[in-house]
């Protein structure tokens, strides 16, 4: 028997893709029922729906599509051709939701879910593995999305869902974030291992200011905190170059390219005298961050408690 299209389909008149979604995507499950047991009595009953639900829901969803389904002989029906076109296409959305679904359930999973964690550079060698390690001690399985990048890049992606928690310098203040301080860093002037300055312990940054520096580029947290302490002790630095990343700028230091301000490594690094600065108070604070009102899951709630119980202890001594 041939089946012709049904004439003026509702749908394609709208050419809206959102309305066929939305009007199609509930009855996707009911309409695979229906023609894996091509009985609607047969498949109500599995689907535990009544028969005319079942039976309306497939004949909207004809109207809905412009063209018959199924061949109707009673109770029983087989797909047309048409039919059998849109069950593989049905088959294989509805796998794909049940596989969305079990990840999502998989990564909400208190004992071995996943947290999308955030943290700068610098914190990567060292902070972060020691606090991962601690953290699994009582939480084995939890699984890790590490994401290592600069300040305002890892904000976005708290804003954008990307990551649960991030560790960041400065500690935000945005009315859509909440961020708690955890901690302080000593930052150092760093000058080759030859310079006039290598031999002491202990500076004012003011007697750098002649001094040519290398810094992060600009919209990096450290990079504005390079910028106002040299500020604060009466001076702009005279910027020589500019990177990305903290130990890439101490390689520059070593190499006679300039001085700079920088946490403490996590391995001593040749070629570079590392001298406390004594004036003004050079030290980054940093903090965890997440989004306002973003539900936790019950391995991120269970991380966000471990690092704020950290306070005052997140970093090496």
């Amino acid at each position: 028997m041939v089946h012709q299209s049904r004439s003026q389909p509702r749908l394609s008149q709208t050419g809206d893709t959102e309305d066929i979604v939305a009007s199609l995507a509930p009855r996707l499950a009911h309409f695979a029922g229906v023609a894996r047991t091509e009985h609607v009595t047969r498949a109500a009953q599995e689907m535990r729906v009544p028969q005319s639900t079942l039976s309306r829901a497939m004949v909207r969803l004809e109207q809905d599509l412009g063209v018959d389904l199924f061949a109707r002989r009673g109770r029983t029906v087989s797909l047309t051709p048409a039919g059998r076109t849109f069950l593989t296409s049905v088959q294989r959305a509805l796998a794909e939701i049940e596989r969305a679904a079990e990840e999502v359930r998989a990564d909400a999973d208190p004992a071995t879910g996943k947290v999308a964690f955030g943290f700068l550079h610098t914190m990567g060698a060292e902070t972060v593995p020691g606090l991962i390690h601690a953290f699994r001690a009582d939480h084995p399985r939890v699984r890790f999305s590490l994401v290592q990048n600069y300040g305002e890049a890892m904000l976005e992606g708290l804003r954008a869902g990307e990551l649960d928690l991030c560790l960041t310098s400065p500690v935000p203040d945005a009315p859509d974030l909440v961020a708690r301080r955890l901690d302080e860093q000593k930052l150092r002037l760093v000058v080759p291992a030859d310079h006039r300055l290598a031999a002491r312990r202990r500076i004012r940054l003011a007697e750098a200011a002649e001094e040519s520096f290398v810094t992060l580029e600009p919209g990096y947290g450290l990079r504005r905190i390079t910028d106002a302490l040299c500020r604060e002790a009466g001076f702009k630095p005279r910027v020589a170059f500019e990177g990305e990343e903290a130990e890439t700028l101490r390689g520059l230091v070593a190499a006679g390219l300039g001085v700079a301000l920088l946490p403490p490594p996590a391995f001593p690094r040749p070629g570079v005298a590392e001298l406390t600065v004594t004036a003004p108070r050079a030290v980054r604070e940093i903090g965890v961050a997440w989004l306002e009102g973003h539900p936790d899951t019950p391995p991120v709630a269970a991380f966000k408690k471990f690092l704020l119980a950290k306070r005052g202890r997140l970093l090496p001594a």
